[in-house]
């Protein structure tokens, strides 16, 4: 198969390139960013993106869901370090063909690719099949926010600026301001000045 691979950190880039290499795949691309990923997709459709979820600019599951509304042939693998089944959800609403956990990265990694060149998916198997967003602490409130607005409020609770955070994402500061209403309205907050501050700050681990 022809593979691309996008993961904006150097080490877990060039590890997971040479594990699939080493299993007889042709990495054709790699990649630090969503953009360059779908950019490449768009042009060149290979058999197969491995995405990391998070990314600057655009993450891995707007990649996947571009893709999917743009019906492109290439499949699509999430790596990523979120054990959620909310999150899993969310992405196979775009037809993905994998979802691996990074602690189980490589053997599974193998078993998925394996599985795809049969014409199946794969998922990891430690994922939790026990979430319930009713009995879930504040912190996993989080999972009903997309990839994008989980950046936003972690960057909210480090006391960044709709400015700033623009900026750090590469996106316009209205984009922002849309995210940060629609955050607010998931999780409940008060439509009241600073309220969204004050509850990432008491809420969000650093």
């Amino acid at each position: 198969m022809k593979i691309l691979i996008a993961d904006d950190h150097p080490l877990t880039l060039q590890g997971t390139v040479s594990y699939v290499e080493k299993m007889g795949h042709k990495v054709v691309c790699s990649c630090s960013n969503g953009k360059a990923a779908l950019n490449y997709i768009q042009l060149h459709t290979p058999d197969l993106a491995i995405l990391d979820l998070n990314m600057p600019g655009i993450d891995g599951i707007e990649v996947a869901q571009k893709i999917f509304e743009n019906k492109s042939q290439t499949k699509i693998v999430l790596l990523t370090m979120h054990n959620e089944m909310s999150i899993l959800n969310k992405a196979k609403e775009y037809n993905i063909y994998g979802y691996i956990l990074k602690d189980k990265a490589f053997p599974d990694l193998e078993n998925c690719l394996k599985e795809i060149e049969n014409g199946k998916k794969y998922f990891s198997t430690s994922m939790h099949k026990d979430f319930n967003p009713e009995t879930t602490d504040s912190n996993d409130l989080l999972s009903v926010l997309t990839l994008s607005e989980r950046k936003i409020i972690e960057l909210i609770a480090i006391q960044k600026t709709s400015k700033q955070i623009a900026e750090l994402l590469f996106i316009s500061e209205k984009t922002v301001e849309g995210h940060r209403t629609k955050i607010i309205e998931k999780l409940g907050i008060p439509k009241e000045k600073n309220a969204l501050l004050i509850w990432a700050i008491q809420n969000i681990k650093k």
